[in-house]
């Protein structure tokens, strides 16, 4: 990837949060807890799939992939902005910038790609569960995956390509916390047309498929429901649902907020807002959704509890 020559731009200036002087310990803090609360939850999730054979299903196969998934996302801006706060500096240079670019659409679209096949699954069980075995296979599984991971990285291939021909003449002061697409374009000297075409067309097919696939998965399991209503059946859905919807409502709650819905020229500190609900508290959040709401995520943990009791 080179610069155009005209480029003079070696470093950006990420202004950070909208956060007082006096106030930055109390929130470097904050940040930092929930960090690690991110890294050990999801970190934890991964491994009770791992030991638990009960969670060696479809379902948690794609949950261990969300959880590695939200570990590397958060892990995209989390640690420069906690470093920024520690050391009170603001550059970020260059090469570090566009990659930080790159791996925020990269893990951002797999969580994306993720929570659809993750909706697939829901609905194979609760309107095929008498074919889930063979429609859900585990070659299947890893198919998903594996295109899960291609599409997304190659889509943020796409768009970190085209950001590194721009220059940067004018302007290198973000506000933000971390290397936002859309701020980046509006520093650049040059004619961004093409970039945001593609933005249009490529990364809001993106995340919009994907939203429209998991409602039409939903709208499936709704009816099925309803064309034989009962209290055991509802609960069921509720059990098995319940779970990936709080994810779901999450995830894409703070992307409509952010990217979607008309924001004024004065809410800059609004979008920084938003996004660290976004990059920060979403990841930390999951781990506790599928932990508290899911039955077998509490059964594992309690076996491995009670394995590492009688072990000593």
């Amino acid at each position: 990837m080179r610069r155009d020559n005209q480029s003079s731009v070696s470093e950006f200036l990420l202004l950070g949060l909208p956060i007082q002087p006096e106030q930055q310990a109390m929130f470097y803090a904050l940040f930092l807890a929930m960090y690690l609360t991110t890294l050990l939850g999801n970190l934890l999730i991964i491994l009770l799939i791992r030991l638990d054979s009960h969670l060696h299903t479809p379902m948690y196969f794609f949950l261990s992939h969300l959880a590695l998934t939200d570990i590397c996302f958060s892990s995209v801006t989390a640690p420069k902005m906690l470093v920024n706060m520690l050391t009170q500096t603001q550059s970020i240079s260059y090469a570090a910038c566009i990659s930080q670019v790159y791996f925020f659409l990269s893990f951002g679209g797999l969580d994306s790609f993720l929570l659809t096949s993750m909706a697939y699954d829901r609905y194979v069980a609760i309107c095929h569960p008498l074919h889930y075995t063979t429609m859900m296979s585990q070659n299947l599984c890893s198919q998903l995956v594996v295109v899960s991971w291609v599409s997304s990285f190659s889509n943020s291939l796409v768009h970190t390509l085209l950001l590194a021909h721009l220059s940067f003449l004018r302007e290198n002061t973000l506000n933000h916390f971390f290397c936002d697409l859309s701020a980046l374009l509006k520093l650049s000297s040059s004619d961004t047309t093409v970039n945001e075409l593609v933005i249009l067309i490529v990364g809001s097919m993106f995340i919009t498929v994907p939203f429209i696939c998991i409602l039409v998965s939903y709208g499936h399991i709704g009816a099925s429901i309803l064309r034989r209503p009962s209290i055991k059946g509802i609960c069921k859905a509720l059990s098995t649902c319940g779970s990936h919807l709080s994810v779901v409502s999450l995830y894409y709650g703070a992307i409509i907020g952010l990217y979607f819905l008309p924001s004024s020229n004065n809410s800059n500190d609004q979008d920084v807002i938003v996004s660290v609900l976004y990059t920060v508290v979403t990841p930390m959040l999951n781990p506790f959704i599928y932990s508290l709401r899911n039955q077998d995520m509490k059964g594992a943990l309690g076996n491995i509890l009670r394995r590492g009791r009688f072990s000593a």
